[in-house]
């Protein structure tokens, strides 16, 4: 692969950005703007990073972006959702799916972010990837917004939620009633992403709920993986390309492995009295299906995951991802945290995880980013250089690998 003598082409497959509330209120269909108006002026913003305005001006200005973006090293970006849309309960990816009677409007909020998505994208096509969002209420609306993403430049691919158990009005993602979304992705090459954070039911209010969510985030995050794999959905589709992205990669060697083990077990029918015929066990094992069909957006890794990664993942499956611009993520750290976690790794590997995987599954031109990178791109010098303490005002992503190795 292309590249420097002495810099990385470094690619974040994880970030976030949307519009302010006035810039989705342009690109709304005008039917529902009155609607809109009446909608914006009851609601109130929980969100810190959207409230405070040195904050939320990240998520669409382009120059405070590329300011923040250039002085990390990061020369382009994978675009997730980050603000809040048009008619939504709260932050995109933690809205529970719409119920029938609000999905009218839900949709049109989203269909509202895909067009400022467009544009946000065009301003710099080069080095950015904008991913749209589909809902799977309604199958027919679903295909009409995968071939508007595909048609219009958001390369990024779409995003699909994990539908939460309580959400008992969309059929699960293992129903066969998805495969034409799943057909069109395939044969059009539009990635289908899930995101971590999606999925969780509806919890009932008590002292403990918060933690009981935040510890199963992780748990419903990786439910759509499962589900595609146990519904056949990658047996069918061999060319879906399917992305798991900030749930790390450390729990899939052992989540493969398990599988396995499981549809081994159903294929002999090593289950007691329980007999399965016919096309209900998918033929092949987890591990096959995975490496088939796809990929990981591994946002602040882990040592740990960076093992997994060369373990079982696959530098050709991993991306890298800095989060940004959230608290969590690695900027203003990265040089720091690529230190902490890809020290030990030959620069050719180096090269794959931080820019080679993503440029190859989301259309990024190496060449076109390699005279920016050879500007601000991180030091191939200074990621072999182990780091050996912390800096002052260390952030999260570098305080827990650094402990992570710390312990080891």
């Amino acid at each position: 692969m292309t590249g420097s003598d002495d810099r990385y082409i470094l690619i974040s497959a994880d970030t976030h950005a949307g519009g302010s509330h006035a810039q989705y209120r342009e690109y709304l269909d005008p039917k529902y703007r009155d609607d809109f108006d009446a909608w914006r002026g009851k609601y109130k913003n929980p969100f810190k990073d959207l409230k405070e305005t040195d904050l939320r001006i990240r998520n669409w200005d382009t120059e405070r972006r590329n300011h923040d973006q250039e002085a990390d090293g990061v020369v382009a970006e994978v675009i997730f959702p980050n603000t809040v849309p048009p008619f939504f309960p709260n932050f995109v990816l933690f809205a529970q799916p719409p119920k029938p009677e609000e999905y009218e409007h839900r949709l049109a909020g989203i269909r509202a972010h895909n067009r400022w998505m467009k544009d946000f994208v065009a301003e710099q096509p080069d080095r950015r990837a904008g991913i749209g969002q589909i809902f799977l209420n309604n199958t027919e609306d679903a295909l009409e917004d995968v071939r508007w993403c595909y048609e219009n430049g958001l390369r990024g691919g779409v995003l699909v939620g994990s539908i939460p158990p309580t959400t008992d009005w969309i059929k699960p993602l293992y129903h066969p009633d998805h495969d034409p979304v799943w057909a069109l992705c395939a044969e059009l090459g539009v990635p289908v992403n899930s995101h971590s954070g999606t999925g969780g039911p509806v919890y009932q209010q008590a002292p403990a709920m918060p933690l009981v969510h935040f510890l199963e985030i992780s748990f419903y995050s990786q439910r759509p993986f499962i589900y595609l794999v146990l519904g056949g959905v990658f047996e069918r589709h061999p060319n879906l390309k399917f992305v798991m992205t900030e749930m790390g990669c450390a729990w899939i060697p052992p989540t493969l492995k398990q599988l396995d083990s499981f549809l081994d077990n159903m294929r002999s029918n090593k289950v007691g009295e329980m007999r399965f015929e016919g096309e209900t066990v998918p033929p092949r094992s987890a591990t096959e299906y995975f490496h088939q069909n796809c990929y990981v957006g591994a946002s602040q890794p882990t040592p740990a995951d960076i093992a997994a990664c060369l373990d079982e993942v696959g530098p050709d499956r991993f991306m890298w991802g800095s989060d940004y611009p959230h608290e969590e993520g690695t900027y203003p750290f990265t040089t720091e945290t690529l230190r902490q976690t890809m020290s030990h790794l030959d620069r050719d590997t180096t090269q794959q995880l931080l820019a080679g995987t993503a440029a190859e599954l989301y259309g990024f031109d190496l060449a076109k980013l390699q005279p920016l990178a050879d500007k601000i791109g991180p030091r191939v010098a200074d990621i072999a250089q182990p780091l050996d303490s912390l800096p002052e005002g260390a952030n999260q992503a570098l305080q827990r690998s650094y402990e992570q190795l710390t312990n080891a």
